[in-house]
């Protein structure tokens, strides 16, 4: 997968007594700081207010008209403060912004104070937070208070800020497919979808017997079959794969493509057994697997919970995510612990090419060489943000934290695709999930982005957030 730059609407507060100056250069180094970072901007005329920035009220409903008549141009505004800047016309600007906000102010320079060149916005900053926080207008502000647009410090807040917003772009009205009935025997996955459409996520559900009856009549003569066949044998290692094994896995990717296309789905889960296997004879595991590389976060097991965890996490990160089981301890080791499951994680994740084999555990209850399909391999030592979400009594609560995946073996037999993952204070995460009822899956993606995910599903999305 590969992750968009947020775009941003730029604005520039003003306190009519300062140096005009000021203004012309924020707006020309602002933008230009951005481009390099890789952002796309927009920004209210210079000739529209005084300096193409707001002071009063009447300039900020403009610069509000400004904004609705680009909506959809940009995920994230950033308000910069040249100096102290009036928060009345700011405030009246974002009454409606429906977008995160990120508050930046310039330092004042130890040579520069007097009235001449003296900025502020130190201070004003303080007044502009006051008065949003009075008005319930959200928005992020970053260490330090103050931050110079060159420095090395801005570009780390932008990086922040720009993760605040794809998430948030990214989870608002979500699509998200569960495929059959939630598996009998796996109560922990229950979810409330009222919950969900609540905070703009809708689910769409589907007939897994529908599903496997499209399967059947997928052509292997068809373009889309062999392209799909092109990718997948490109993708894993299928030696000693039955033909009849990878074909129904094609054609089970060939009616997921589809369907995918036509509901606009961002993410799936699906009921992964025995079903699958009694009727085609595979596991799904490999197309989870290909589909999660490219950004359609899909979760075993119709975990729902795990399938928004897994698109909010992989937006934070902007690297695909994995479901995967705490599965096992790690020895003695009280903040080690085994994360695994059969064979979705996307190859991404994976030190090498996965290899295709039979599901080891549902072999026992279908027969041997019915249940191609899981990738495994292992996991490559990165960091990483994990986390999982539990849908009850009409609210959203999910859980966050970073670790990472070591360098450390597992046992050549362990079966699936595996990892060892460090967190630091783990036995009490293990008593918090336990506690709290969240699930035994977890969610995974390279990279530690736990606050910026963090701020964007409390602050902007209305989810409950327990950091660990």
């Amino acid at each position: 997968m590969q992750s968009t730059p947020a775009r941003f609407a730029l604005f520039f507060g003003n306190r009519g007594f300062f140096p005009s100056s000021l203004m012309a250069s924020a707006r020309r180094d602002i933008k230009d700081v951005l481009t390099s970072l890789g952002h796309e901007t927009i920004m209210l005329d210079e000739s529209a207010t005084r300096f193409g920035a707001v002071e009063t009220p009447e300039e900020g409903r403009r610069y509000a008209a400004f904004l609705e008549q680009n909506r959809g141009k940009f995920d994230g505004i950033i308000i910069c403060l040249p100096n102290f800047s009036d928060e009345n016309g700011a405030a009246e600007a974002f009454r409606k912004a429906n977008v995160p906000i990120l508050i930046h102010a310039y330092p004042d320079e130890m040579t520069k104070l007097s009235s001449q060149f003296r900025r502020d916005a130190f201070c004003g900053k303080i007044s502009i937070m006051n008065l949003f926080r009075q008005q319930g207008i959200k928005f992020t502000a970053q260490k330090p208070h103050v931050v110079d647009p060159a420095s090395k410090q801005f570009a780390e807040n932008i990086d922040y800020f720009d993760r605040v917003c794809r998430t948030v772009a990214g989870m608002k009205d979500l699509r998200v497919g569960a495929i059959g009935a939630r598996t009998t025997a796996f109560k922990t996955v229950r979810f409330d979808e009222l919950a969900l459409q609540r905070r703009g996520v809708t689910v769409e559900t589907y007939d897994l017997s529908s599903i496997l009856a499209q399967v059947n009549a997928v052509d292997p003569a068809n373009d889309s079959y062999k392209a799909k066949a092109s990718i997948l044998k490109d993708y894993s290692d299928w030696k000693g794969v039955p033909e009849e094994s990878f074909a129904n896995i094609c054609k089970l990717g060939v009616v997921l493509d589809e369907m995918i296309e036509s509901d606009s789905l961002d993410c799936l889960a699906i009921r992964c057994w025995l079903e699958i296997q009694q009727q085609l004879g595979v596991s799904p595991c490999v197309l989870l697997s290909e589909l999660n590389d490219r950004g359609i976060s899909f979760a075993c097991e119709v975990d729902l919970g795990s399938a928004v965890t897994m698109r909010a996490i992989s937006l934070a990160t902007g690297t695909a995510a994995a479901c995967l089981d705490w599965n096992n301890n790690y020895g003695d080791d009280p903040d080690k612990c085994i994360l695994f499951h059969c064979g979705p994680v996307p190859q991404s994740m994976m030190l090498e090419k996965g290899r295709i084999e039979d599901h080891q555990i549902l072999a026992t209850a279908v027969g041997p060489g019915c249940s191609f399909g899981c990738n495994v391999g292992r996991i490559k030592p990165s960091t990483m943000t994990y986390g999982n979400l539990l849908s009850e009594d009409g609210r959203l609560r999910m859980y966050v934290g970073h670790g990472e995946f070591t360098d450390d073996s597992v046992p050549h037999e362990f079966f699936g695709t595996s990892g060892v993952a460090k967190i630091e204070t783990l036995q009490d995460v293990m008593l918090m999930i336990g506690n709290e009822g969240f699930h035994h899956h977890v969610a995974v993606s390279n990279g530690s982005v736990r606050e910026p995910l963090a701020e964007a599903l409390e602050k902007y999305l209305g989810y409950e957030v327990i950091r660990v």
